[in-house]
């Protein structure tokens, strides 16, 4: 007897705002609060998680992808490097590594 083929399913970590996202900030301790601000002036709300190493903070949160390009551009208005922006989908970030 064949086997019937699973009924394709949307993964629970996209919604209308897009795919989940796991977003990372790595600076500087003296640059931090300027992060911080940074992401207080987004339109969504966020709860980062910090982790501070030596000569260097890590901020992580979720965002949906529709908003990436507000994350960036928040982040460039305080004058923050585009490259200390780091994207990963959800399931593969490895969370606070």
């Amino acid at each position: 007897m064949p086997t019937r083929p699973k009924p394709a399913t949307k993964s629970a970590l996209f919604s209308p705002e897009g795919e989940l996202l796991f977003l990372r900030i790595s600076v500087e301790p003296k640059i931090v609060e300027e992060v911080l601000e940074a992401l207080a002036s987004l339109s969504f709300p966020v709860n980062p998680q910090l982790y501070h190493r030596p000569a260097q903070v890590v901020v992580e949160f979720p965002a949906y992808s529709t908003r990436l390009g507000e994350v960036r551009t928040a982040l460039e208005h305080r004058g923050l490097k585009p490259d200390s922006l780091e994207v990963n989908r959800v399931l593969a970030a490895g969370v606070g590594s």
